[in-house]
C-alpha cells in the first residue's frame, strides 16, 4: 500500500514538473507571433496487483502524455493569405511613392511652364536681347529637369530591382530551410518538445514565403508541408526535403521576370508581385517621360525650322537629344530663336511663329499638359494603392487577431495553471510525506 502511494505521488510529481515547464514555456513566448501554446495530455497509469492466482487492475497514478501544441488550419492559412495581400500593396505602393517623388521633386512641370513664360515675355518685345537670355536659359532649366527625372526615375527602379534580388535570396533560404524542417519532422518523434519547436519553425517559414509570393500550401499526414508558388501557372517549390531555386532577371525597360528553377513565373500575391507590377508601371512612366521629351524637341525643333532668327537666318534647332535622358539644348546663342516667319528680314519685330510655338507648347496635348496628366495619373494610382494598402492592414490585422485567439497564449490562463500546478505539487508532496509517515509508522510496531 505505501508503495503504491509513493507510485501515485511520484507519477503526479512528474507531470506536474513537465506541466510546470510547458506553461513556463508558454509563458517566456506570450508576445512571440511565431510561437504557437503546448499543453500536456495525461492518462491513468493502470498498474496489475495479483494476489495468490488472481489478478486485477488497479490505477496508479497518472502517465504523462503527448506535448500537444495549439494549431487551426484555416485561420493560419487566412492569416497568411491576407498577409501576403498585404505585403503585396505595401512594396507596390513604396515603389510607386518613391516614383511619384522622382517625378516631383524633378520640378519638370514648373520648369515647362517657367520656359512658356520667359516665351511670353520675349513676345512683348523679341529684339530685346535679355529676354532671349532668358528664354535660352529656362529651355536648358527644361532640359535639366527632364534629364533630372530621368535620373531619380531610373534610381527609383534600382532600388526596387535591387530590394527584389535582396528578398529573393531570402526566398530561397526560406524554402531551403523548409526543406530541411521537413526532414527534421520525419525523424523526430510526435508529441515531443522537438516536433513541437519544428512545427513553429515550420509555420514561420511559410508565413515568410506567404509575405513575398502568395503559396498554396500542402500539409501531410506526418507533419510536413509541400509548397507550389500560386501564379501562372503555379510551380513547385518546396517537396519534402528539396526545395527549387526561385530566380530573377530583368529587362532593358526595368520590368522583372521570375522564374522557378527553368520554369517562368508570374507572382499572384506577395511583395513580388507588387514589386514587379511597380517596375511595369515604371517602364511605362519612362516611355510616358520620353515620350514628352520628344514631344518638347519636337514642337520646339519644328517652330525654329518654321521661323527666322533675329538677323533674318533661318532657325536652327533649339534641342537635341532622343528622351529624357540625352535631351540638351543645342542652340548656341539666344540670337538663334526664329521669333519672326520664315523668311522675314533681320530685325523683324514679327512674332507669328513665336505665338505658333507658344500656342503648341499650350494646347492640350503640349508638354505641360502631358507632365500634369503624368503625375495627375500617378498620384491618383498612389492614393487608391495607400487605400488599398490600408483596408487590407485591417483585414492582417483581423486575421492576426484571430490567429492569436486560437494558437496565442493568454497569461490570465496561464497564471490560472500556474496556481493549479503549484497546488498539485503540494498536494503530491504531501501525498509522499503520508507514505513516508506510514512507513515510519510500520516499523515503529514492536
Amino acid at each position: 500500500m505505501p508503495t503504491a502511494i509513493f507510485t501515485i505521488a511520484r507519477s503526479g510529481l512528474a507531470a506536474t514538473r513537465t506541466s510546470l515547464e510547458l506553461t513556463a514555456q508558454n509563458v517566456a513566448n506570450a508576445t512571440n507571433p511565431d510561437y504557437a501554446r503546448r499543453s500536456l495530455t495525461q492518462s491513468e497509469l493502470v498498474m496489475t496487483r495479483t494476489i495468490g492466482v488472481n489478478s486485477a487492475a488497479s490505477l496508479g497514478g497518472v502517465r504523462p502524455g503527448n506535448i500537444e501544441r495549439a494549431e487551426s488550419a484555416l485561420v493560419q492559412r487566412q492569416a497568411r493569405d491576407a498577409a501576403s495581400a498585404l505585403a503585396q500593396a505595401e512594396a507596390e505602393l513604396a515603389a510607386l511613392g518613391d516614383a511619384e517623388s522622382a517625378i516631383e521633386t524633378a520640378g519638370l512641370f514648373q520648369s515647362l511652364a517657367d520656359f512658356e513664360a520667359a516665351l511670353s515675355r520675349l513676345e512683348a518685345n523679341p529684339l530685346e536681347p535679355a529676354l532671349r537670355i532668358t528664354a535660352l536659359e529656362s529651355a536648358r532649366q527644361v532640359t535639366a529637369s527632364f534629364r533630372v527625372a530621368d535620373s531619380s526615375l531610373a534610381n527609383a527602379r534600382s532600388l526596387v530591382q535591387g530590394e527584389t534580388s535582396a528578398e529573393l535570396a531570402k526566398v530561397n533560404e526560406l524554402a531551403g530551410e523548409l526543406a530541411r524542417i521537413n526532414r527534421d519532422i520525419i525523424a523526430t518523434r510526435e508529441g515531443t518538445a522537438g516536433r513541437a519547436a519544428l512545427l513553429d519553425a515550420r509555420d514561420k517559414a511559410l508565413r515568410g514565403l506567404a509575405e513575398e509570393f502568395a503559396i498554396v500550401p500542402t500539409f501531410n499526414a506526418n507533419g510536413t508541408v509541400d509548397v507550389a508558388l500560386a501564379g501562372a501557372p503555379p510551380l513547385a517549390l518546396v517537396a519534402g526535403a528539396s526545395a527549387e531555386t526561385v530566380s530573377v532577371s530583368f529587362a532593358a525597360d526595368g520590368t522583372a521576370s521570375f522564374a522557378a528553377g527553368t520554369s517562368s513565373l508570374v507572382p499572384a500575391g506577395g511583395a513580388m508581385a507588387g514589386r514587379a507590377a511597380a517596375l511595369a508601371r515604371m517602364a511605362v512612366l519612362q516611355d510616358d517621360l520620353d515620350g514628352l521629351a520628344n514631344t518638347t524637341i519636337a514642337l520646339a525643333n519644328g517652330a525654329q525650322a518654321a521661323g527666322s532668327a533675329a538677323d533674318g537666318s533661318p532657325g536652327q534647332p533649339l534641342f537635341a537629344g532622343t528622351g529624357a535622358g540625352s535631351i540638351a539644348v543645342v542652340l548656341s546663342a539666344p540670337e538663334g530663336l526664329a521669333t519672326a516667319p520664315a523668311g522675314a528680314p533681320a530685325g523683324s519685330r514679327d512674332t507669328a511663329n513665336l505665338a505658333a510655338f507658344l500656342a503648341a507648347l499650350a494646347a492640350p496635348g503640349g508638354p505641360a499638359a502631358g507632365v500634369d496628366a503624368l503625375l495627375l495619373g500617378l498620384s491618383s494610382e498612389v492614393a487608391a494603392t495607400r487605400i488599398r494598402r490600408d483596408g487590407l492592414a485591417v483585414v492582417a490585422e483581423s486575421a492576426d487577431a484571430e490567429l492569436l485567439r486560437e494558437t496565442g497564449v493568454d497569461l490570465d490562463t496561464e497564471a490560472a495553471n500556474l496556481v493549479r500546478l503549484q497546488q498539485a505539487f503540494e498536494a503530491n508532496s504531501r501525498v509522499i510525506q503520508v507514505a513516508a509517515d506510514i512507513f515510519d509508522t510500520l516499523l515503529g510496531l514492536r
